[in-house]
């Protein structure tokens, strides 16, 4: 078995591998902890070479024991673009971006997704529900029919119609619910005993991160094994974020990279800002927001489990948070499609208005290698630019 134990990231109470969980029990998130020194035996940079070219080729740091209950599409090992005109533009010499749209169900959810359901497979889970934005339940709703599991979505009424569609096309149960993406949730909260629903909310499992720390690795691989100056992050849940500054961990003690980290930045919209209002504040949880509206529909997470956990990381990495209005992240979809060809889903874009901030107030130089971070398709929000 690749898990060690699991951990809480607040008590740091120890659990035992085998057994389906969801929070620790003082409320915070689980994290899985591996046996590294056994890995490093055999799990060298040099290794990698030939693998799958998926995020599976990191199995070794990934938490599923038997290949049979791997539940796949093809996730991960997405393209990491080096911008010519969009850099041009911003008189910088070293700009990228990491491109997730090429994951299957066209986001980086998918990648939390194959881990969560593949271990929750594994454990005896046969009913997964959770409550989504949008681009998750997507992502749930296509692994759970891959593994012959059945999924109960619940999604905010105003969630965009592809990601409706998307997930009644896989056969999911789906209940479009009258309020925020923390209604829907409460919903699964309250009604997952009864109906025998193991819940897969962001976080409140602990092998979402697992996928998504991929991101890290991949990153790390695609660089040579030098880390860039800065990664602009879009945050909702911000398992992103966490995954990431975990695999650099995981990669630091492995002996595949140093110690040097980038500064990780948070970007969210004006109208669902939690993070940015705290980090700003000097706060070490997530602002209280009382009406979040946002287009982008990823940002509208008004409270994050994790939210210590981000904070923590921004503060660690001497980087920062920043918040960009709807019109202006808006614009941005069409200022990298037009310059780079790609089509970044509103959250993603986000990163290029908050990037312009942070250049014109000395906090990232032009000469440094920074990466933005598109998290998902355009195509995914067409009712946002009708």
């Amino acid at each position: 078995m690749n898990i060690a134990h699991l951990y809480c990231s607040s008590c740091s109470a120890r659990y035992a591998a085998g057994k389906l969980y969801n929070l620790c029990s003082c409320g915070k998130p689980l994290m899985v902890e591996y046996d590294l020194e056994k890995a490093k035996t055999s799990f060298t940079r040099e290794s990698l070479s030939g693998r799958v070219c998926s995020l599976w080729r990191y199995r070794e740091v990934l938490p599923v024991d038997d290949d049979a209950n791997v539940v796949t599409l093809g996730e991960g090992m997405t393209p990491l673009l080096k911008t010519e005109r969009l850099a041009s533009y911003l008189g910088m010499r070293h700009l990228y971006i990491k491109d997730e749209s090429l994951n299957p169900t066209a986001s980086f959810k998918a990648r939390g997704m194959t881990t969560a359901v593949s271990m929750a497979k594994e454990l005896g889970a046969r009913k997964l529900a959770v409550p989504s934005a949008g681009n998750a339940a997507g992502a749930l709703a296509a692994y759970a029919r891959r593994a012959g599991l059945t999924a109960f979505i619940f999604m905010p009424s105003d969630t965009p119609d592809a990601n409706v569609i998307e997930c009644k096309q896989a056969g999911a149960s789906v209940t479009l619910v009258d309020g925020l993406i923390t209604d829907c949730g409460r919903i699964v909260a309250e009604r997952k005993e009864a109906e025998g629903w193991f819940d897969v909310s962001t976080l409140k499992e602990p092998y979402r991160v697992e996928g998504k720390k991929t991101m890290g690795y991949e990153l790390a691989e695609q660089f040579g094994w030098e880390l860039p100056d800065a990664i602009l992050y879009p945050t909702g849940g911000g398992t992103g974020l966490i995954g990431m500054w975990k695999a650099f961990d995981e990669m630091e003690r492995l002996g595949w990279i140093d110690s040097r980290r980038p500064r990780m930045i948070s970007v969210q919209a004006e109208g669902c800002a939690p993070i940015v209002k705290a980090f700003h504040a000097g706060a070490t949880a997530g602002a209280d927001i009382d009406n979040p509206q946002t287009i982008a529909a990823g940002l509208r997470v008004p409270k994050a489990v994790g939210d210590f956990i981000m904070l923590d990381i921004l503060r660690r990495s001497n980087g920062t948070a920043v918040a960009v209005p709807d019109k202006d992240l808006l614009r941005a979809v069409g200022e990298i499609g037009q310059a780079e060809g790609v089509f970044a889903a509103p959250e993603g874009a986000a990163t290029l208005p908050a990037l312009r901030t942070l250049l014109d107030n000395g906090q990232i130089g032009r000469d440094e290698r920074v990466v933005l971070y598109n998290t998902g398709s355009g195509l995914k929000y067409l009712d946002a630019f009708r």
